[in-house]
């Protein structure tokens, strides 16, 4: 079959034939159909450190994807040829505390498909049965393909309640954009985006976010006085790893307020303690999804009228692999799409 792989120890991706996934027991085989690019990917490509200390060479890419189920192993009884499924990119023992408990995405011996497990850029992924969602309502496909990286932002933005409440999204990548659409959407009186990339910030507004800061031009002081804020924000969402944007968020929480933190630092981050501590602030962590409350609620939110379409703003075929990397290494774009029944879709005019 067809996969993107990283073949060897250095930067760049490689198009070209591999052996078809093997499918054992309580396993499902998939037809990818379209699959989405993550910064992790884009790490992988690049070879940067942090992918020289994860990745072993050869291994195929990816683990955002929708595709159809073409056979199932022995033991599976709830997943069938035909379904149209993506998959739970967290692989987790079963066995630890947490799995035992029903908290899988706490699974201390967790593995990433895609990153310590061949990946879905490829005709096809084998996945077991306990990572497969299927999807039971009709659904755009290229939605479907991005169900990963919109769980993070479900899982981020439902972790505190939010009606009725001012909420501060701190990152408009993706992810941070989706969190501020699906915050919005559960009821929040206002949501504030801020970021310094005028594009994402458009990309926000055009999503639902009620007002869309670039903080190297605008203060956010001035911004929650103006939206008759006087103690602060509620809820806050620090997706953009940067410490000046988590220093932002506990500056301006009002006292309880709780920040949910999706956004991995690259180094060392100081925290202002004291402020968490008079203030009585709350910080969670959110890694990945809850599996499968996190899914349950996403297809939900779409069978009600959440919206998330206008954040994929690029596709590309298969065979144009080198280009939408390009463009999603660039910034200047929502989610990047790669059809995988397609080596090429013809791209509009700047």
């Amino acid at each position: 079959m067809k996969a993107l792989s990283k073949l060897r120890g250095e930067p760049g991706l490689t198009l070209g034939e591999v052996k078809d996934p093997v499918m054992g027991r309580h396993e499902v085989l998939i037809k990818v159909l379209r699959t989405g690019i993550c910064g992790t990917d884009l790490h992988i490509s690049a070879w940067d450190h942090w992918a020289q200390s994860v990745i072993e060479p050869p291994l195929v890419l990816g683990h955002e994807f929708v595709g159809e189920v073409v056979d199932v192993g022995g033991g599976v009884s709830d997943v069938k040829a035909g379904d149209l499924v993506s998959g739970e990119g967290h692989l987790v023992c079963g066995k630890c505390r947490n799995c035992m408990a029903g908290r899988r995405h706490l699974c201390i011996r967790t593995i990433g498909l895609g990153v310590n497990t061949n990946g879905a850029f490829a005709d096809y992924v084998v996945l077991p049965e306990s990572n497969v969602w299927v999807h039971r309502i009709p659904i755009d496909l290229d939605v479907a393909a991005i169900f990963d990286p919109f769980g993070n932002a479900v899982h981020t933005a439902l972790s505190f309640p939010v009606m009725n409440e001012d909420v501060l999204v701190t990152g408009a990548g993706p992810i941070g954009v989706m969190a501020a659409a699906t915050a919005r959407h559960a009821g929040a009186r206002s949501v504030v985006v801020t970021d310094l990339s005028p594009y994402r910030l458009e990309l926000a507004r055009k999503m639902g976010a009620t007002i869309a800061v670039d903080v190297s031009q605008e203060d956010l002081a001035d911004v929650m006085t103006a939206n008759h804020m006087k103690e602060g924000f509620d809820v806050a969402f620090e997706m953009s790893g940067q410490a000046k944007a988590l220093a932002s968020a506990i500056s301006t929480m009002s006292p309880g307020g709780r920040i949910a933190i999706l956004g991995l630092p690259a180094d060392d981050v100081s925290v202002d303690l004291a402020t968490v501590v008079t203030r009585m602030l709350t910080l969670k962590g959110i890694y990945g999804r809850e599996m499968f409350d996190t899914w349950y609620a996403m297809s939900v939110l779409l069978e009600n009228g959440l919206d998330i379409s206008p954040i994929i703003t690029h596709r590309f075929g298969y065979e144009q692999h080198e280009e939408a990397f390009a463009v999603a290494a660039s910034g200047r774009c929502g989610k990047v799409v790669l059809d995988w029944t397609t080596p090429s879709i013809p791209q509009a005019t700047p």
